[in-house]
């Protein structure tokens, strides 16, 4: 398993579909994952900091986790099929519980949790990205820093 930093979100165009990027730690390679615009907002949410004056779902689930005494250890991003990729919540003890990849990161970002990928999905899904663009590695960061969470659609609440 390799470490992966949430480098943000964006919306792909021409179709609007909203993909999450991660980043190995350490590595060279990156991740990109098609989410859905309920889940950009909430990975979104997480990254600036903005607390909704009703929580959402994955804010729900923090808060019960809380509640209950549980600490979500890690998130493992653990394969790839038929261009769907699978994920798991890593809680302390050991228990494991499936999860789609957005919900795990958007979770994973409100309790500050590792996120990791394994190599079979590094190697099949992940990408290098040349030295020549990072420019646009680094416009995408100040794109980030641009967007706000309602630019995905509208929140449920």
């Amino acid at each position: 398993m390799n470490q992966l930093d949430v480098v943000g979100v964006r919306v792909e165009m021409p179709n609007n579909q909203p993909i999450v990027l991660l980043r190995e730690v350490g590595g060279d390679r990156y991740l990109p994952i098609w989410i859905g615009p309920g889940e950009a907002t909430a990975i979104a949410f997480a990254q600036q900091g903005m607390t909704p004056a009703r929580p959402l779902t994955h804010d729900l689930f923090k808060n019960v986790l809380e509640a209950v005494g549980q600490e979500l250890s890690a998130v493992r991003i653990t394969d790839l099929r038929d261009g769907v990729f699978y994920a798991e919540l890593v809680f302390a003890g050991g228990i494991e519980v499936s999860a789609r990849p957005s919900d795990a990161i958007a979770l994973a970002l409100r309790v500050g949790s590792p996120i990791y990928g394994s190599d079979a999905v590094l190697d099949d899904a992940g990408i290098i990205i040349p030295d020549e663009q990072e420019d646009e590695v680094e416009r995408f960061r100040e794109f980030l820093d641009q967007i706000s969470p309602e630019d995905f659609g509208r929140n449920s609440q």
